[in-house]
């Protein structure tokens, strides 16, 4: 397990690992630690998430397509509701 700062009181798979700063073209770097442990390689592709109060997530497409699915099931079934 990697050592740093994601030891700050958090379990459950909850860790911090440390600040980013923005640079001079608009990029930031993933810290190494969170790199390596979530798996992210250079060529990766990453989902980035705005809500204006809450701020931004940065997370992998896929942890968000079983979601998208579900949403898009309930639409589905909706609307079958709807036309019979």
């Amino acid at each position: 397990m990697p050592k740093g700062k994601h030891v700050l009181g958090y379990s459950g798979g909850r860790r911090i690992f440390g600040t980013v700063r923005v640079g001079e073209k608009g990029q930031v770097v993933i810290p190494k630690e969170a790199r390596t442990f979530f798996g992210i390689q250079p060529g990766d592709d990453l989902l980035v998430l705005g809500d204006e109060a809450s701020g931004l997530l940065v997370t992998r497409p896929e942890v968000l397509r079983e979601a998208a699915g579900r949403v898009f099931d309930e639409i589905d079934k909706q609307h079958k509701e709807t036309e019979q």
